[in-house]
């Protein structure tokens, strides 16, 4: 309870009452209390809720619901135990078909505030399984004496203490399922208050482990981990410093690789970045090939490439294709992927795109079609280059609603773009994390 209480120090120790007004971008509920803006987590449009406070600030509030008064239409039981506590999910309480129109909304109304952007013509949203997608997640791991166990998962909602939980229903089944396994693992070595995380990274055909250590694992801890490795069919691997310091536990491991249209396998290490939800991945890539059409004409302009998850499937109908990272070692993997792949047509460079590039040598051609797919902060350093590539399609993959409505702004309002289309692609069920998908045209 002093935990607590150290948290809502300077809070209002009431609870107070709102009515829901509308979804905030985040997904929080927001209403106005004492002609102030409360952001509520747990919140639908509709309702009538009893909440606590966990900020107040002097132009808006943040709390959290701890009684709905009368429920929305759209509220159903969570599908996970752990629901209350855990912060791994904040739409589970959703409809999952009224999470993706929620999302939509969000996206639409991004569009319309900060774009200045009205009826937008939508595409079908891509949609994929609710549970067991996340084939991603870095969990933490904390050995809480108190407790008597160690704890593996994600954080409390609104805490940095990780929740107690047994399972996770999001995850993929090959981890989501075995946290109690893992948390006895851990409980059994000589070093399981010195492990704060477990990087998983599931492909195709197997799961990866990367164990952070900072300290070194005895001889017994070492045998403990190869017994499970074996038994539960897993690859475990450690990490003692940075990516450079990951290894395998026991000899060489296949690569983690998995399918994308177009015949592409995608090899990747157990710590690079891949998209979360493998199934709407393939979805979305589908998308981009079927709204670009491309065809031995087309020379294609890849930004933020990653390990060529759009470049590669796009080289085997282009003319060409152009892709580029901020990364070396992504650089490294993606002309790796190219070359397994048997794609010659292809070229990829290092560059960080946040900064001037102009003096750069891809900079220097054409490209009748561009595919960004940018961080959270957005594209808008690099778009002013796209009128003198000669531009004549751009398809922008964005993981932020409110940067991508800034860059639409941006491309129509400056650069003389036309938004045809966007959609959005529910790589994050549950959360109101919100994938979308735009297409421009001059």
């Amino acid at each position: 309870m002093a935990r607590r209480r150290n948290r809502r120090k300077n809070l209002p120790p009431e609870t107070a009452t709102a009515t829901i007004e509308s979804l905030a971008h985040d997904g929080r509920g927001v209403a106005h209390v004492d002609d102030k803006a409360v952001f509520i987590a747990g919140a639908l449009p509709g309702e009538d809720v009893v909440f606590e406070y966990s900020k107040k600030k002097k132009d808006f509030a943040e709390g959290r619901v701890t009684e709905v008064l009368k429920a929305s239409d759209d509220r159903v039981e969570p599908g996970c135990q752990h629901y209350s506590i855990c912060g791994g999910c904040s739409f589970q309480h959703i409809d999952p078909e009224k999470q993706i129109l929620a999302k939509q909304g969000i996206l639409l109304d991004q569009f319309k505030s900060i774009a200045k952007l009205e009826d937008v013509e939508l595409w079908p949203a891509l949609t994929g399984p609710f549970w067991g997608y996340r084939h991603r997640a870095r969990l933490g791991v904390k050995d809480v004496v108190k407790k008597g166990r160690v704890l593996v998962g994600f954080r409390e909602k609104a805490s940095p203490f990780l929740a107690e939980i047994e399972k996770c229903e999001v995850l993929h089944p090959s981890v989501g399922q075995r946290l109690m396994d893992l948390s006895s693992l851990i409980g059994n070595l000589s070093i399981k208050d010195k492990i704060p995380q477990i990087e998983v990274s599931i492909c195709d055909s197997r799961t990866a482990l990367v164990f952070r250590i900072l300290e070194s694992l005895s001889e017994e801890d070492i045998a403990v981990l190869k017994r499970f490795e074996v038994s539960a069919d897993v690859d475990i691997y450690t990490q003692s410093k940075g990516p450079d310091t990951i290894i395998p536990l026991s000899g060489e491991k296949a690569p983690l690789s998995y399918q994308l249209p177009n015949n592409v396998s995608l090899f990747f290490g157990p710590s690079d970045f891949v998209q979360v939800n493998v199934d709407i991945n393939r979805s979305m890539i589908n998308r981009a090939l079927e709204t670009l059409a491309l065809n031995e004409n087309d020379n294609v302009l890849d930004l933020f490439c990653g390990l060529g998850n759009f470049t590669l499937p796009m080289a085997r109908v282009a003319g060409h294709v152009t892709g580029v990272e901020g990364s070396d070692e992504l650089i490294i993997r993606a002309k790796q992927n190219a070359d397994k792949n048997g794609l010659d047509n292809v070229d990829f460079y290092t560059a960080n795109l946040m900064e001037a590039v102009a003096e750069e040598p891809w900079t220097k051609k054409k490209y009748n079609k561009v595919l960004i797919d940018p961080p959270r902060l957005g594209a808008k350093e690099i778009l002013p280059y796209l009128p003198k590539w000669g531009a004549e399609q751009v398809l922008y993959v964005s993981c932020n609603p409110s940067t991508l409505a800034r860059d639409s702004a941006i491309l129509v309002n400056e650069l003389g773009y036309t938004l045809k289309k966007a959609g959005v692609m529910d790589m994050f069920p549950h959360t109101s994390h919100v994938e979308s998908i735009a297409l421009f045209e001059k």
